[in-house]
């Protein structure tokens, strides 16, 4: 037991609950112009190494405690709890930096969140995108997209794919305009693509300061489904036709090229998850899937037969996993998704070449190549 202000006891366990109350964990230091980025102590690169702050004082932890973002080439990260771990005795040596930073640092600003709302007035059949999947799919096949995906649409038939994170918040949506023909986006003044957000910031309806941190497209699905095998593809196009013929999988879009991150990879914690590359992005992903694989504590394998099986012509056109699935269907060709492979199998194919090559000609090859 204690005693403060001359007389009032205080049990221990709340005294202890109050003082941790006041302790703020360390951050990465945001980036704010090419003075908050230093020389990583590892390779040596400059301009390249994000240091650790204290959350208390906004200062530096030590000046080796921090992340080179050169996470292929270098992936130095030296954590908080490891530098303390390894030296028990000391605090930090922020005296030598305080020169070298303002001590008015900002703590991270926290991420931002969209009313649920706007999702469920949004969702609706009527966009040009879902226009365009009725030529191929059923009306069921469209309805379970819609269903476990929230698609939504606007009044002038524009696609909303809501990017709702692994907790149900939604952190934004990417609106885009499909031609109801041909399926391809159709740009408009600003590009292709507009953001619920950025919309929602000119009517004054959303802070401008509104910090947006995306999150996987079809990433609630992840808390839905704790068992099955992730499988990850560039477009949201690609994971919501893809999650029609191998529903087996949760299908899961990056949202471009560059959209596999570490941090975004996180709720990929203990998944066996698939990488689909679109044609030219075989090599970027392979050097991804390493480095995530290390950090976020999953299994990944990455699809090449994509790569290995297309033509001069596939690649000209810039063709992706959706394309062949889609010339598959509207051809009626044959489409061969009959579950002969379980998704634990096909996984094991992924990581062994030499137990596919066993199997000739099969129907798993088939399966990736339209995927």
């Amino acid at each position: 037991m204690s005693k403060l202000n001359g007389g009032t006891t205080y049990n221990q366990t709340i005294i202890t609950k109050i003082n941790n109350s006041m302790y703020n964990k360390p951050y990465l230091q945001p980036y704010k112009n090419m003075n908050t980025r230093h020389q990583c102590p590892s390779c040596g690169a400059k301009n390249s190494f994000t240091l650790y702050l204290d959350g208390n004082t906004n200062l530096p932890i030590n000046s080796k405690v921090g992340r080179c973002e050169r996470e292929s080439k270098c992936g130095y990260h030296y954590t908080p709890k490891q530098f303390f771990l390894d030296n028990p005795s000391e605090n930090s040596d922020q005296k030598e930096w305080k020169s070298h930073l303002s001590k008015s640092i900002d703590p991270p600003t926290p991420i931002g969140f969209l009313p649920f709302e706007f999702v469920e007035n949004s969702v609706s059949f009527k966009s040009n995108f879902i226009s365009f999947l009725c030529e191929f799919l059923t009306n069921q096949q469209v309805s379970r997209i819609i269903e476990n995906y929230a698609i939504g649409a606007t009044k002038s038939k524009e696609v909303i794919f809501w990017q709702i994170d692994f907790m149900g918040k939604v952190r934004t949506g990417k609106i885009m305009q499909y031609n109801p023909i041909t399926g391809k986006r159709i740009k408009h003044e600003s590009g292709a693509i507009d953001w619920v957000h950025n919309k929602l910031k000119k009517t004054g309806k959303l802070d401008s300061e509104f910090n947006l941190k995306q999150c996987f497209f079809g990433e609630h699905l992840l808390n839905l489904y704790p068992n099955p095998t992730v499988a990850i593809v560039e477009s949201e196009k690609s994971a919501l036709i893809a999650s029609i013929v191998m529903p087996d999988f949760i299908w899961l879009a990056a949202g471009n090229l560059n959209g596999l991150g570490v941090e975004k990879c996180k709720v990929l914690n203990g998944r066996k998850v698939v990488f689909y590359p679109d044609l030219g992005a075989l090599n970027k992903w392979q050097l991804k899937a390493i480095e995530i694989e290390k950090l976020c504590n999953c299994t990944i394998a990455v699809s090449r037969l994509l790569e290995d099986k297309a033509t001069d012509l596939d690649r000209d056109n810039g063709l992706d996993i959706a394309d062949y699935i889609i010339d598959q269907l509207q051809n009626n060709s044959t489409f061969e998704i009959q579950k002969r492979y379980s998704p634990e199998l096909q996984y094991m194919l992924y990581q062994n070449e030499a137990l596919a090559i066993l199997i000739e000609k099969l129907e798993l090859e088939e399966l990736i190549r339209s995927n």
